[in-house]
């Protein structure tokens, strides 16, 4: 038999659960009000979190970027990367993933403890073999080697999808067969709407990681022209002399509204997918 929560034991709760996050995001929000701040004054007035004289010119300033090269095209070329790796990253994990939920072939366990043991992996262990092939390929200072290894899906998204498939009947399969259904059709006319919160889930996360990439844009990307948001962001602050912090902070604002945007209107198929991929393990 359920015991009712008392008023006061609830209210407890949320107060502590409202601490608990506004101690968490204290940081952005200190970070959104600096970007308003005088950049002489951003980190002498620590400790004051409103600034005493608004500067919209920040974010002007910011945008303008350095070296004659704007945030616009910062912006998009972290739009292209992220978006082209995102595509190839939920498409070809899906695809894997179908391939060993749903088709018997020899081979198959040893093949997903392969791709389970690449999930351990460090990623440093790759980064010199990496660079040592793409360099070869003349690929450095494109983008392709920050888009073509995404094309080859990512193991934790493949668990995760299989993980999802698991809790559909196998008898869909089947009766999909009998209306005349090959394994592309069931693949892409069914299977794909089933597993849309998956498939979302991936998406978001992989949005996030590849937006959020620092590591690869600084070893493949050598020119101005080329770098994406995050290596902007720290070659915006020059330790060896003035920073302009307030429009650092404008520009760190911006490049956040993307990644809460999308976490805000897909955040529905994201609990769904985690959730109902981790009740299935």
């Amino acid at each position: 038999m359920n015991k009712k929560v008392s008023p006061i034991n609830m209210l407890l709760f949320h107060l502590l659960v409202i601490s608990i996050s506004f101690v968490m995001i204290y940081p952005l929000i200190w970070m959104f009000f600096s970007s308003f701040k005088d950049s002489a004054l951003v980190l002498t007035t620590i400790e004051q979190l409103f600034p005493s004289e608004w500067k919209l010119n920040n974010y002007y300033n910011g945008w303008s970027g350095f070296g004659g090269t704007s945030f616009e095209v910062f912006f998009k070329n972290s739009f292209i990367v992220t978006t082209l790796s995102v595509i190839g990253n939920v498409l070809v994990s899906s695809m894997a993933a179908y391939g060993f939920s749903r088709i018997k072939f020899k081979g198959r366990n040893v093949l997903f403890v392969c791709m389970l043991i690449t999930m351990m992996l460090p990623a440093q262990v790759l980064i010199i073999p990496q660079y040592i092939i793409f360099s070869k390929l003349d690929w450095v200072n494109t983008f392709l080697p920050l888009v073509v290894p995404e094309w080859g899906g990512r193991a934790f998204f493949i668990f995760l999808i299989i993980q999802f498939m698991a809790g559909i009947p196998s008898e869909l399969d089947e009766a999909a067969k009998i209306d005349g259904c090959d394994r592309i059709k069931l693949y892409t006319r069914i299977m794909l709407p089933l597993i849309r919160p998956a498939l979302v889930t991936c998406a978001v996360f992989a949005f996030y990681w590849k937006w959020d990439d620092f590591m690869g844009s600084l070893l493949y990307l050598n020119t101005p022209e080329k770098y994406t948001v995050s290596i902007a962001l720290k070659l915006f602050a020059d330790p060896t002399s003035v920073s302009d912090y307030g429009a650092l902070f404008a520009m760190c604002i911006l490049s956040l509204l993307p990644v809460i945007i999308l976490f805000l209107v897909l955040q529905k198929y994201i609990v769904e997918g985690i959730a109902t991929s981790g009740l299935k393990g």
